[in-house]
C-alpha cells in the first residue's frame, strides 16, 4: 500500500514531492510507520563518518529536518556506544522515527558504505582515490549527485590560554607536531618542553592536518603525541594544560587560544570566519556528506536538501561552523596589494566566496556549481545583478608571467559564463596572475588553493 508522509506547507516544493513519495513498503518510512511509538523503530537514516561532523552537527542537521517536516518531540539521544547518537522524532499518528549517527572517523563513513552499513557517509576531508574505487560500484563519488559540501570548517592550531604565542607558519607546525622542535623557547615563547595533543587516526581532522601540515614538509606525527576520539576531550586537555599543542575543528576551539597561520609567502591569518569562508585561511577545509548517487533513498534526498538550503545553512551557523551564505565583507587595503586590486580594496566590497575549480580543469568544482545560484540569489536580492561586479582571478607562478596572468583571466571568464546565464553583467575581468597567494607553490595542494576566482560588488 503506498503511503504519504503528511508535511508542513511551508516546505519547499522539490521536497515535498520527494517526501509525499516516502511510500512503498520497501522503503524504510514504512518500516517505521509499522512500529508502535513505544518499540524500537528501524532507522530511515543511518549516517557514518566524521567525529567532527556526527558529534553535533548531524544530529542537529537530522533534527532540523524531522521538525521541518512536521514530527514533533524530537530529541537526540545518545546510542549504544560512545560517539554514537539517534535522532527520534513522532509523526502526527504517534508513530517513531529515528535516524542513527556514528561518529568514529572520516574513514568508518566509506567503509560503512562498502558494506552497506550506512545511507550517508559523513567526511570532513575529500573521498580518496582508494575509497571511490572500493564503492565504484555504487557509482561515481566524486560526481555532483554524489559529493555534498554542507559546510566550510577551518582546524584550529589551540593553545593553553595564557600561551604568548601569536602565529605560526606551516612549516613550524609540521616541525613541532613532528617532535622535532621540543620546546616553547625554540618558539620565542615560554613554558619549557612542548606538549603534543592530535585527533586519531581514524579522524578526518587527522587527515586534513596530515595532508595539509606534516605531508608537504616530509614529516610524520611524533609518536609522544597523546590521540583522542572526541573533539571535545581534545579541547578540554589542551586548555587544562600550560604547555600543550592541538589541532581542532572551529567549533571546539571554546576557551582555548588559536593560532593565526601562514602558508608560503602568505600573511599570518586568524581562524576567522570571513578568512574561512573564502577558504584563505591556510588550514581551511570542507565539510562533506557522500551518498551514493544511484538511486538514493528519499531521506537522503531529504536530507541533501535540507542541509544546502537556507535553513539547513542556519543549523551550520548555529552549530560554530562556516555556513555556506553569501555576504558582502570590506577588505583592509594592505600596501603590498597590486595597483588594481589595491583600488578594489578601497571602493567596493568582496563576496564571502571564492571559486575554485576541479583539479587539472577549467571546470568548476562541485561546490562552486552551488556557489553559483548563492551569489546569482545575492545579486538579485541587492539589486547588483547589472554592471556591479567584478571577477579577479588568480592563478600559481608560471615560467611566463604573462601566461600566468593569462590564466588567471581565463579562470575568471569561466565563472562570468556561468553567471552571465543567471542574468549577472559585469563591470571588469581581471586576471592577477600569481599575485596574492594564500598558499604555498611548493605542492600541488598549495597551486590548486591558489587558482581561485575572487568576487567583488560596488
Amino acid at each position: 500500500m503506498l503511503r504519504a508522509l503528511p508535511l508542513p506547507a511551508r516546505f519547499s516544493h522539490p521536497a515535498r514531492s520527494l517526501l509525499v513519495v516516502l511510500l512503498c513498503s520497501s522503503l524504510p518510512w514504512s518500516a517505521a510507520a509499522a512500529q508502535p511509538a513505544t518499540a524500537a523503530s528501524a532507522p530511515v537514516l543511518r549516517i557514518q563518518g566524521s567525529n567532527t561532523i556526527g558529534a553535533e552537527l548531524g544530529p542537529a542537521l537530522v533534527a532540523g529536518l524531522f521538525a521541518q517536516q512536521g514530527l514533533h518531540q524530537v530529541r537526540v539521544e545518545n546510542g549504544t556506544a560512545a560517539n554514537e547518537q539517534r535522532v527520534v522524532g513522532l509523526d502526527a499518528q504517534g508513530r517513531q522515527v529515528v535516524a542513527e549517527i556514528s561518529a568514529h572517523g572520516s574513514s568508518t563513513g566509506f567503509v560503512a558504505l562498502q558494506e552497506g552499513k550506512a545511507d550517508l557517509a559523513a567526511s570532513s576531508r575529500p573521498i580518496k582515490d582508494s575509497e571511490v574505487a572500493a564503492l565504484a560500484a555504487q557509482g561515481d563519488l566524486r560526481s555532483p549527485q554524489a559529493e555534498q559540501v554542507i559546510a566550510i570548517d577551518g582546524l584550529a592550531v589551540i593553545l593553553h590560554p595564557d600561551n604568548p604565542l601569536r602565529a605560526l607558519s606551516l612549516e613550524q607546525l609540521a616541525r613541532v607536531f613532528a617532535g622535532e622542535v621540543k620546546t616553547w623557547e625554540e618558539l620565542g615563547g615560554r613554558g619549557g618542553a612542548i606538549h603534543l595533543y592530535a585527533r586519531d587516526a581514524q579522524s578526518g581532522t587527522f587527515d586534513t592536518f596530515n595532508e595539509l601540515v606534516l605531508k608537504p614538509q616530509g614529516k610524520a606525527l611524533a609518536a609522544t603525541a597523546r590521540r583522542y576520539e572526541s573533539s571535545g576531550q581534545l579541547s578540554s586537555a589542551v586548555t587544562q594544560d600550560p604547555a600543550g599543542i592541538g589541532f581542532i575543528g572551529l567549533p571546539y576551539v571554546r576557551k582555548a587560544k588559536p593560532l593565526a597561520i601562514s602558508s608560503g609567502e602568505s600573511q599570518p591569518m586568524p581562524p576567522e570566519p570571513s578568512l574561512v569562508a573564502t577558504e584563505d585561511y591556510p588550514l581551511s577545509r570542507r565539510l562533506f556528506f557522500y551518498n551514493p548517487p544511484q538511486q538514493p533513498g528519499p531521506w537522503v534526498k531529504a536530507l541533501v536538501e535540507f542541509a544546502h538550503s537556507p535553513d539547513g545553512q542556519k543549523v551550520v551557523a548555529q552549530n560554530g561552523f562556516i555556513a555556506q551564505e553569501v555576504q558582502a565583507v570590506r577588505v583592509e587595503p594592505r600596501p603590498d596589494m597590486p595597483p588594481g586590486y589595491l583600488n578594489l580594496a578601497r571602493e567596493a566590497q568582496r563576496l564571502s566566496v571564492n571559486f575554485r575549480f576541479q583539479e587539472g580543469s577549467a571546470l568548476l568544482d562541485n561546490k562552486a556549481q552551488r556557489d553559483v545560484e548563492r551569489v546569482l540569489a545575492y545579486l538579485r536580492e541587492h539589486g547588483k545583478l547589472e554592471s556591479s561586479l567584478v571577477l579577479v582571478g588568480f592563478g600559481d607562478p608560471k615560467q611566463d608571467k604573462e601566461r600566468s596572468t593569462l590564466l588567471s583571466k581565463l579562470r575568471a571568464m569561466a565563472v562570468r559564463r556561468e553567471l552571465a546565464k543567471g542574468g549577472a553583467t559585469f563591470r571588469e575581468i581581471v586576471g592577477q596572475g600569481d599575485a596574492l597567494p594564500v598558499a604555498a607553490n611548493n605542492g600541488e595542494e598549495g597551486r590548486i588553493k591558489n587558482r581561485r576566482v575572487e568576487v567583488w560588488v560596488y
